[in-house]
C-alpha cells in the first residue's frame, strides 16, 4: 500500500515533470525562432532603417518598449534614423496657453504663437526620447547599452505658402535633406534622431509633418526600409483581414478609394508609396500599440504589419545548387507527415535543375519540380511544397502555374501528379484522375502500388 506521503510525492513528481516538459518545449520554440531569424539578422546588418512615429509613441510605456527594440536593432548592426512627431503634445501646449488649434485640410496653420507651442512641444519630446534611448540600467533589456544619439540641422525647409486662400505661415515643407551628414553619423554607429522642425536658409523655423520628413530622409539615404508606427495593425482588405504585402500601385488605389483607412494610414500611405517609387526598398505599417512589433515584423517570416513594395513581393525563379539547403527545409515537414516521398540531399543536388522556387522577401518559401518525359510529351509535377505560414497566400497555385508554363515551353502537352493527400486541391485546378496505366512507361514501371498514390492529369 502507498501511504499519504507517497501519494503527495507522486503528485509533486508529476507536477515537476509537466513543468520540465513545458520548459523544454519553450526552449525548442526559442531555438527554432532564433535559427529562423538568422537570415534576417545577416540580411539587415549594415542596412538603414528610417522609423517614423507620432507623438502618441513619444511618451510612457510605448516609448519605453520602442527604445528596447531600437536598442536591439542597433546592436544587430542596423543603422537607425528615428523621426518623431509631436501632434498631441502641441495640442496640449496650445490648450495650456489658451490658444485655439487651427487646421485646414487636416494640416496645422502655424502662426507665430502656435510656432512657439510647436517648438516647446517638440523640444520636450526630443529630450524625453533621448533620455529613454540613453538607458543602461541592470536587469532591463538595455543593460550595458550605450546608444549614442545625434541630431542636427539635417533638414532644410521652405514655407508651404498660401493654399486655397489660406496662409499657412510657419507651416512648411521639406526643401532638402543633408544626406551626407546623416550618413557620416550613421558610419560612426550613432542613432540619428530627427524632430519635426526644419530651418530655412534665412534662419526661419518651420513646423513640418513627421511623415513627410521620414519619406524625404529615407529617399535621400536610399534606405532599406521606411517604417511608420500607426494606429492600426496595417492595411486591411474588404473582409477586415490584414494585408501582409501590397504593391505601390495597389496601395494607391486603396488611398484613392479611402475605404477603411484610419487617420494615421490616410496621412502616411501616400508617403510610403512615394518612398518605394523613389528607391526605398520597402515601406512598412506597424501597430504602434503591439509590444515587440518591430521584432516580429523583421525577424519572423510572416511578420505582423503591412509591407509596401514597388513590385510584387513573391519572386519565382529556377533553383540552383546553392538552394539545396533551403529546399530541404521547405519539403521536410511534408516528407515527415508522408505527403511527399523522402528525398536525400544527394538526390536533390543531382536533380536541382528540375526545381523552381518562390522567394518571399529574398527567402525561399516554396518549391516545385518538373520531370519531363519528352517522347510521350508529358511531364510530372512533383514536390510541390509551400511553408505552412504561406499556404493561404496562393503561392502553391502560382507555383503550379509556373511549372505549367515551363512544361508548355518544353513542348509538353500534359502534366501529371501523384498524390496521396491533395487529390481535391488538384481536381479544383483542372486535373482529372486517371489509371496508373496511363503514366509514361518509365514512370509506370516505378509506380509504388503499396503507396497507392492517386494519378491526376491535366491536358493543355
Amino acid at each position: 500500500m502507498q501511504g499519504p506521503g507517497g501519494q503527495e510525492n507522486r503528485v509533486l513528481n508529476e507536477g515537476i515533470s509537466a513543468a520540465t516538459m513545458m520548459l523544454e518545449a519553450d526552449a525548442v520554440r526559442f531555438v527554432d525562432w532564433v535559427r529562423s531569424a538568422a537570415p534576417y539578422v545577416h540580411g539587415f546588418r549594415g542596412k538603414t532603417f528610417v522609423l517614423g512615429f507620432g507623438g502618441e509613441v513619444a511618451e510612457g510605456d510605448l516609448l519605453e518598449r520602442l527604445c528596447y527594440d531600437c536598442n536591439l536593432l542597433a546592436a544587430l548592426g542596423v543603422r537607425l534614423v528615428l523621426v518623431h512627431g509631436a501632434r498631441p503634445q502641441v495640442e496640449e501646449e496650445l490648450a495650456r496657453r489658451g490658444l485655439t488649434s487651427r487646421l485646414h485640410a487636416g494640416i496645422r496653420v502655424t502662426d507665430a504663437e502656435a510656432l512657439e507651442c510647436v517648438k516647446a512641444a517638440v523640444g520636450i519630446s526630443r529630450i524625453e526620447i533621448e533620455a529613454r534611448l540613453s538607458q543602461g540600467l541592470p536587469n532591463t533589456p538595455m543593460a550595458g547599452a550605450w546608444m549614442r544619439v545625434t541630431g542636427g540641422n539635417f533638414v532644410t525647409a521652405k514655407p508651404m505658402g498660401v493654399v486655397d486662400g489660406v496662409d499657412f505661415q510657419y507651416t512648411g515643407k521639406v526643401r532638402k535633406v543633408i544626406a551626407e551628414e546623416i550618413k557620416a553619423d550613421l558610419d560612426q554607429q550613432n542613432v540619428v534622431l530627427i524632430s519635426s522642425l526644419g530651418v530655412s536658409p534665412s534662419g526661419e523655423v518651420f513646423n513640418l509633418a513627421m511623415e513627410e520628413i521620414a519619406e524625404a530622409v529615407a529617399t535621400a539615404l536610399g534606405a532599406e526600409k521606411l517604417i511608420y508606427l500607426c494606429d492600426a495593425p496595417g492595411l486591411l482588405d474588404a473582409q477586415g483581414r490584414l494585408i501582409e504585402a501590397i504593391t505601390a500601385d495597389e496601395a494607391e488605389r486603396m488611398y484613392r478609394e479611402n475605404k477603411g483607412l484610419t487617420e494615421d494610414l490616410h496621412l502616411f500611405l501616400p508617403h510610403a508609396i512615394g518612398a518605394v517609387r523613389n528607391g526605398v526598398a520597402r515601406a512598412h505599417f506597424i501597430d504602434r500599440d503591439k509590444d515587440g512589433a518591430l521584432l516580429l515584423e523583421f525577424f519572423t517570416r510572416q511578420g505582423v504589419g503591412t509591407m509596401v513594395t514597388r513590385e510584387t513581393l513573391a519572386q519565382f525563379r529556377e533553383a540552383g545548387i546553392e538552394d539545396v539547403g533551403a529546399l530541404l527545409s521547405v519539403i521536410a515537414p511534408l516528407e515527415a507527415d508522408g505527403t511527399l516521398v523522402r528525398r536525400s540531399r544527394e538526390l536533390l543536388e543531382m536533380e536541382v535543375q528540375r526545381f523552381s522556387v518562390v522567394e518571399h522577401d529574398d527567402v525561399i518559401v516554396g518549391c516545385a519540380a518538373l520531370y519531363p518525359f519528352s517522347e510521350e510529351r508529358a511531364g510530372e509535377l512533383a514536390c510541390l511544397a509551400v511553408m505552412p505560414e504561406f499556404r493561404r497566400s496562393g503561392l502553391g497555385e502560382r507555383l503550379m502555374q509556373h511549372i505549367e508554363r515551363r512544361a508548355l515551353a518544353a513542348g509538353l502537352e500534359r502534366i501529371f501528379v501523384l498524390t496521396t493527400r491533395t487529390e481535391h486541391w488538384f481536381r479544383e485546378r483542372g486535373f482529372v484522375e486517371v489509371s496508373p496505366d496511363e503514366l509514361p512507361q518509365q514512370k509506370r514501371e516505378l509506380y509504388n502500388y503499396q503507396r497507392r498514390s492517386k494519378v491526376l492529369v491535366k491536358v493543355f
